[in-house]
């Protein structure tokens, strides 16, 4: 699915530029262009998903391949080793959850702190 309507839609079809970390078919990985924290990237899925409230059984293995990829993401990026660095994922849902773009999208902050509040 793709929605030409989505700002995250029009960035995975390329009229959109990005400053791209990552991709594969199944997912579009980008730096964010007001980032909260030093490293601070977008994992979006290509499949055009509004929120989390929107996910069901059959998107567990794309989000699964997703949360799995964050750690290589983390270190490739930027991000200290665990236990002392590490970082940190985010996916905000709706309105109230602070979602902004209505694509499911996971932030991947990290980094020395203090980080911007918000």
């Amino acid at each position: 699915m793709h929605d030409p309507d989505c700002l995250f839609c029009k960035i995975i079809a390329g009229q959109i530029p990005s400053s791209k970390v990552y991709e594969d078919e199944d997912m579009l990985v980008f730096k964010d262009i007001h980032p909260a924290a030093p490293v601070h990237l977008l994992m979006v899925p290509k499949l055009h998903i509004p929120s989390m409230a929107q996910v069901g059984a059959e998107q567990a293995p794309l989000l699964g391949r997703m949360l799995a990829k964050a750690p290589e993401l983390a270190e490739a990026n930027g991000c200290n080793p665990y236990p002392q660095g590490g970082f940190r994922l985010m996916i905000n849902t709706g309105d109230e959850g602070g979602q902004e773009v209505h694509h499911l999208h996971i932030h991947l902050l990290g980094g020395p702190r203090p980080w911007k509040k918000g």
